[in-house]
């Protein structure tokens, strides 16, 4: 009898290597993607119950969700790709969801009133002191890197989150946010990919820009940001919650983005690394009014039930976003780094003190 072939493996020159556990869901999930194709046996994984009193916000939880997710991505090098539909994984991801998920509908509430969550984003007070304002006026360099290897988590694929809820879309919705993505993926222009101009960034400024490089670095608050939208993305019941973090991520980034230019100018970085922050300055300023008129807009006269969810997932974003600029901002006040695995540069702080 003939052997069947192996399955394809991921190109180690496109995936990611398995980041280390952070506790024992995490330990799980990554044991078992490291023990060869899936057999099928819950028993390797843990079950619901350990997902449910699990901290929702915590690197255990966390980790284990980026790793069940980043199957569905470019998944990891040598791990085998049938794990992406795996019943027992796919049961437990389900678990890890829920969750999460509760803990955002719990903690970022806010009813269905879609214009006012929209409106707390469109004007930012006078005294706003955020990750940006601080890198731009008073920044060191050290920090700037940290900042840019954390955002690489996201970056190095952004937009590919949003490409998720392109089939749950319909009419107006779907042609004016495909026409939005089209532009995150470069407009038809290879090099212009946002993609490759984030990589482009972190080379200028002598970071490894290989795909998930920094995720091992990455704190929990970083993958929740990242592990949202593929929830979002992921489940046809969130398509509303999905669209609202899309908007949500669209309206805050050019006026960030045109502070984040100025403090790498500021701290003599390359025209690669301006390159990124200046192209999102005018395209997102765009997109923004894009999302808000013409997709959410379009959305809600098709389906109106959906305003609670395109709610959420603008304070969502507002909720996790807060949490990841007040580590960021904590620990470089105290000249500590932020990243569980230090730069070179950073201060000799253990990181995570």
């Amino acid at each position: 009898m003939t052997a069947s072939p192996a399955p394809p493996r991921a190109d180690p020159r496109d995936a990611a290597a398995l980041p280390p556990p952070r506790g024992p869901l995490s330990l799980a999930v990554i044991t078992a993607l490291r023990s060869g194709p899936p057999p099928g046996d819950p028993a390797r994984l843990p079950g619901t119950a350990a997902a449910t009193s699990a901290d929702p916000y915590g690197d255990d939880l966390q980790l284990a969700l980026h790793a069940c997710y980043e199957l569905h991505y470019r998944g990891f090098a040598g791990v085998d790709p049938d794990w992406e539909w795996d019943p027992a994984l796919l049961r437990l991801r389900a678990a890890l969801e829920t969750t999460f998920l509760a803990a955002l509908r719990r903690d970022a509430p806010g009813g269905a009133d879609v214009e006012e969550a929209l409106h707390d984003l469109l004007v930012e007070p006078a005294d706003a002191r955020g990750v940006s304002h601080h890198l731009r006026e008073d920044g060191e360099r050290w920090q700037l890197r940290e900042h840019a290897a954390l955002r690489s988590v996201y970056h190095l694929k952004e937009a590919d989150p949003h490409a998720w809820v392109i089939p749950r879309l319909r009419g107006r919705a779907k042609t004016a946010l495909v026409a939005v993505e089209n532009d995150e993926f470069g407009g038809g222009r290879p090099e212009m990919i946002h993609q490759g101009l984030y990589a482009g960034l972190l080379d200028d400024l002598d970071l490894d820009s290989s795909y998930g490089a920094y995720v091992d670095a990455a704190p929990a608050q970083m993958l929740a940001t990242v592990n949202m939208m593929s929830l979002f993305g992921l489940r046809r019941s969130l398509r509303g919650a999905l669209v609202g973090h899309f908007a949500a991520a669209e309206i805050t980034t050019a006026p960030s983005a045109r502070r984040m230019a100025g403090a790498l100018e500021r701290l003599g970085a390359g025209p690669r690394a301006l390159l990124f922050y200046t192209e999102h300055i005018e395209a997102d300023a765009v997109h923004e009014q894009v999302l808000r008129h013409d997709v959410i807009g379009a959305l809600l006269a098709d389906e109106p039930g959906l305003a609670d969810d395109v709610a959420l997932g603008v304070r969502a974003t507002g909720l996790l976003e807060d949490r990841l600029g007040a580590l960021l901002l904590d620990r470089w006040r105290a000249g500590r780094p932020a990243l569980r695995r230090p730069l070179p540069d950073a201060p000799t702080a253990r990181a995570g003190e």
